[in-house]
C-alpha cells in the first residue's frame, strides 16, 4: 500500500516536513546568534545545555501522550513556538536583544518541541500496518532528519545575507503553517479508562498512576537486554553534545558561517542516507547488538579523523559519512520498539527512550564548551570520535549486547515478558 494514500499519514508527514524546516533553521540560527553575541564556546556550550535539558520534560510526558488526543497536542505546541520565536525579532527591533534573552528562550521553545516527536512516533502504529512500519519510519526520518540537508546549508547562507534574527521571523511563520497542517489530521478519540482517567481521578491518584506508568517505560529500557545498549548511547550522546556546541567556533576558524552550514548539511546527508538505506540493507536478519557495534566503530573512526584532513572539502565529506551509521541504527531501534512494545505503552517507552539516551547531552554541551575554551574545538571533536570508537568496541565484546535478537525475531513478548519475569523474581 502507498502510505501517502493514507490521509493521516500524509498530513502527519507534511506537518513534520514544515516544522522540521523551522526546527533546523532555528537550531543553526540560535547557536550562531549565541556565539555571535557571546563570542565564546562557553556560551554555545551553555546554550547546548539549556536547549537539550528539556529532554527531562520529554521523559515525563510519556504517560500523558498515551492518554490525551494527539491532534490538539500537535497544534498547540506549534502555535506556542510560533509566538515565542517572535520575541527575538521584537527584542532586536527595540534594541534589547542579548545573549541572556536567547539563552532564556531556547529551553522554553524546546520544551514544546520535545513533546511533538514521541507523540508522532507513538501514534504511527494506530494508522499504519505492522508490515509498513519500517517504511513509515524511514519516511518519518526523511522528514525529521533529511530536510536538514538543504536547511543547514541554506541557514549558513541566510546568516550571512539576512542575519540570524531574520531566521527567527521565518521560523515563526513555519510553525504557524505546521499548526494548520496538523489541524487536518483526524484521529479517533483515546478510549477513556474510568479508573485511570487523568481528568476524573483525584490529584493524588493521578500522581500515583503517572508514576507507575512512567516506571513501566523505564523498566523496559533498563532491562538486561537494553541496559548496555542504552549506556553506550548515553556516552555517544554526551560526546555528540560536546561536538555540536564547538562547531560554530570550529567553523569560524575554518572559514565562517558557510562552513558551519556545510558541516551540518553533511551531518544531515549522512543521517538521511543511512535512514533511506536501512530498509534495503535487510539488517533485520542480523543480530541488532552486532550491527550497532560495527556501525559505531566505523562512525567513531571517521568522526575523529575528519578534523585531521588537510582540505576543508574532504573534512566535510568524511564528517558527513561518519553520521551514516547513526541514520541506519535509528531506523532499526524505532522498528524494534514498535514491534516489541504493546501499543498502549509506546508513548511512555519512546519518551523514556529519547530522554534516557539523550540525558548526557546537556552535560556534554557544558563539557564541550568548557574544553573548547581551554583546548580548542578541534581537540573536542577528535576526542569525541575516539570515545565513540570505544563504545563500539564495548558492544562488540559484551555478550549481552552482541547476543541481542534480530528484529525479525522480536514481538510484543520479547521485552515485556522479560521485564515481568524480572519483576516476579
Amino acid at each position: 500500500m502507498n502510505l501517502f494514500l493514507n490521509k493521516n499519514f500524509r498530513y502527519m508527514f507534511l506537518g513534520r516536513v514544515v516544522t522540521n524546516i523551522g526546527d533546523s533553521l532555528y537550531v543553526v540560527a540560535a547557536m550562531w546568534l549565541v556565539y555571535d553575541l557571546g563570542g565564546s564556546t562557553f556560551y554555545t556550550g551553555l546554550a547546548g545545555f539549556l536547549t537539550i535539558f528539556p529532554r527531562l520534560i520529554q521523559f515525563l510526558s510519556g504517560p500523558l501522550i498515551d492518554k490525551i488526543s494527539i491532534r490538539p497536542l500537535l497544534i498547540n505546541t506549534q502555535l506556542i513556538q510560533c509566538a515565542l520565536l517572535l520575541i527575538i525579532p521584537l527584542a532586536y527591533y527595540f534594541e534589547f536583544l542579548s545573549v541572556a534573552l536567547v539563552l532564556t528562550l531556547s529551553p522554553i521553545i524546546m520544551i514544546f518541541n520535545m513533546l511533538v516527536y514521541p507523540a508522532q512516533m507513538a501514534s504511527l502504529p494506530t494508522f499504519v500496518e505492522n508490515n509498513d512500519l519500517t517504511k513509515a519510519n524511514s519516511y518519518f526520518t526523511l522528514a525529521y532528519q533529511g530536510i536538514e540537508i538543504g536547511c543547514n546549508a541554506v541557514a549558513g547562507v541566510l546568516i550571512v545575507i539576512i542575519g540570524a534574527v531574520s531566521i527567527y521571523l521565518l521560523d515563526s511563520f513555519l510553525f504557524l503553517m505546521g499548526a494548520l497542517i496538523f489541524s487536518m489530521i483526524k484521529f479517533e478519540n483515546k478510549p477513556e479508562n474510568k479508573q485511570d482517567s487523568i481528568l476524573k481521578t483525584s490529584i493524588k491518584n493521578q500522581c500515583k498512576t503517572y508514576q507507575h506508568e512512567l516506571k513501566d517505560g523505564v523498566k523496559v529500557l533498563l532491562s538486561k537486554k537494553f541496559s548496555r545498549l542504552l549506556f553506550g548511547m548515553i556516552v555517544i550522546n554526551l560526546v555528540g553534545g560536546a561536538t555540536f556546541v564547538v562547531l560554530p567556533a570550529f567553523s569560524d576558524y575554518k572559514g565562517g558561517a558557510e562552513i558551519y552550514g556545510l558541516l551540518l548539511m553533511a551531518q544531515a546527508i549522512g543521517s538521511l542516507s543511512g535512514a533511506l538505506l536501512a530498509p534495503y540493507l535487510k539488517l533485520e536478519r542480523f543480530k541488532m547488538g552486532k550491527v550497532y557495534a560495527i556501525a559505531f566503530l566505523i562512525s567513531g573512526v571517521l568522526w575523529a579523523v575528519s578534523v585531521l584532513m588537510p582540505w576543508t572539502w574532504l573534512m566535510i565529506i568524511i564528517y558527513g559519512i561518519a553520521w551514516l551509521p547513526g541514520g541506519i541504527t535509528n531506523i532499526l531501534i524505532n522498528t524494534c520498539l514498535q514491534k516489541g512494545i504493546p501499543k498502549e505503552l509506546l508513548g511512555r517507552v519512546f519518551s523514556a527512550s529519547f530522554s534516557l539516551s539523550g540525558i548526557a547531552m546537556p552535560l556534554g554541551s557544558l563539557l564541550g564548551g568548557s574544553l573548547g575554551v581551554v583546548m580548542g574545538s578541534s581537540y573536542v571533536i577528535f576526542s569525541s570520535g575516539i570515545a565513540v570508537v570505544f563504545v563500539g568496541l564495548f558492544w562488540l565484546v559484551d555478550k549481552t549486547t552482541s547476543n541481542l535478537p534480530t528484529i525479525e525475531d522480536i514481538d510484543e513478548k520479547t521485552f515485556i515478558y522479560q521485564t515481568l519475569n524480572t519483576q516476579a523474581n
